[in-house]
């Protein structure tokens, strides 16, 4: 059974993770953030990968605290489900249209991080989500959630003008790519050829 729940509280944020690497796509999320809670939504859903998110934080000052919270435990949580990695397909590649936009996102469940995000916004905000947070969050290559989770991910938005939009295809990539590189082709060893 490929879960983990994981636990983070701060100063800032108390925040619960649960997941299921082998579930159906069933997503509980409660983070005070309603464009974040849409975008978790749609990763569960569409990764069939099973999301419990739960946080509270100081949204009164802003959303980045609790956004990059999430991104910690969820790439915790990932690493501890993915234990020894033992018959992971693990490279996994996508392009995803949607209206004018276009994206295309690629990773590698190597157990080294690294990130290529190219993006750029024609919006600072999509509804009162702050789009400088897109770069912090697992949903479009969080820099957090790759450096917890020990993934590499490239990430590029060839084309697009509406913010939600840029930001909805790379949701929509990183969610079946996610579950393509996570799931389990055999239960022979873990396709990585040196040590991490």
């Amino acid at each position: 059974m490929r879960k983990a729940a994981v636990k983070r509280t701060t100063k800032e944020t108390d925040v619960a993770v649960a997941i299921d690497l082998d579930g159906g796509g069933v997503a509980s999320v409660s983070t005070g953030i309603g464009f974040l809670d849409h975008m978790l939504d749609l990763l569960a859903r569409h990764s069939r990968i099973d999301i419990t998110v739960k946080a509270a934080g100081d949204l009164h000052i802003d959303h980045h605290h609790t956004t990059e919270d999430i991104g910690i435990a969820l790439g915790q949580a990932v690493k501890q489900a993915l234990g020894d990695m033992k018959g992971i397909t693990r490279y996994a590649d996508v392009h995803v249209p949607m209206d004018e936009a276009l994206t295309r996102v690629a990773i590698d469940v190597s157990g080294r991080p690294f990130l290529v995000f190219r993006a750029a916004f024609s919006r600072d905000k999509i509804g009162t989500f702050d789009t400088q947070l897109v770069n912090e969050w697992p949903f479009t290559e969080s820099t957090i959630i790759i450096y917890r989770s020990r993934v590499s991910k490239g990430l590029r938005g060839p084309c697009g003008r509406r913010s939600r939009l840029i930001c909805g295809p790379r949701t929509r990539c990183h969610r079946p790519k996610a579950r393509w590189a996570v799931d389990c082709t055999s239960t022979g060893a873990a396709p990585i050829g040196k040590a991490n």
